[in-house]
């Protein structure tokens, strides 16, 4: 049984909720939670927490790709020159998309400019975390991939969505049913982002449990990114 660990990503240290989950009985039990500081980020945390050798799945809140037309288009674009894809195709992935589709809600852009630097962060934890283990950390695209670690895309909103749950970020409530937080209410109170980073290890946890939608065209979505989560209720 894997150790879940979510990162409720941001530009700074300080504003990174970071946090470890199991599974027992069908439910996500939560061990540990944070945010960084200047001293400890979540690299540091992360490495502190979990073993090289453990089975570990990253559920990262940050977009790790970029739109297909956005490469196409800026990879000879030289100032003052015409664009041919339309805007959304410029800045807005296939997954996004799906997500707005299948839930209603609309993931910002990846082009946009915090989510941008925050994309950035994410990619750049991922290769400092395979940097410090010496493992691959590959993306996942099935729960039954045998990567001892391996990480996927969340999306909160989204994940509180799947269970029902009004999106409100920052925000725990409707989730006890599938959540046991006990262990860290005070700093989940307390940060909007580690309690962002609790929902991050839902999300991880109901990949592994098969409970996500896969991408009906994977060669796009391995290209862009996917942010991993289920239907509504109601579309079960």
């Amino acid at each position: 049984m894997p150790y879940f660990i979510g990162i409720d990503c941001a530009t700074r240290p300080q504003k990174t909720g970071v946090a470890l989950g199991v599974l027992h009985d069908d439910r996500v039990i939560i061990e540990r939670c944070t945010t960084g500081d200047r001293r400890r980020g979540a690299l540091e945390l992360i490495l502190d927490w979990v073993s090289k050798d453990d089975d570990v799945i990253l559920g990262l809140d940050a977009p790790l790709g970029w739109p297909e037309a956005m490469g196409q288009q800026l990879a000879h674009h030289q100032a003052g020159m015409g664009l041919t894809a339309e805007p959304h195709a410029m800045f807005r992935r296939y997954t996004d998309t799906a997500i707005k589709q299948r839930l209603g809600k609309q993931p910002l852009d990846v082009g946009s400019n915090l989510i941008a630097r925050t994309a950035h962060m994410a990619l750049t934890l991922l290769q400092q975390l395979r940097d410090a283990t010496g493992l691959p950390i590959p993306l996942a695209w099935d729960p039954d991939e045998d990567a001892r670690w391996r990480a996927i895309e969340v999306y909160p909103a989204a994940t509180r969505l799947v269970h029902g749950v009004r999106d409100r970020g920052g925000h725990l409530s409707g989730l006890e049913a599938v959540l046991d937080w006990s262990r860290v209410t005070d700093v989940v109170t307390a940060s909007d982002d580690a309690a962002d980073a609790v929902v991050c290890v839902l999300a991880a946890a109901d990949f592994y449990r098969g409970r996500t939608c896969p991408p009906d065209n994977e060669a796009v979505a391995r290209r862009e990114g996917w942010i991993w989560a289920g239907s509504l209720p109601d579309q079960d």
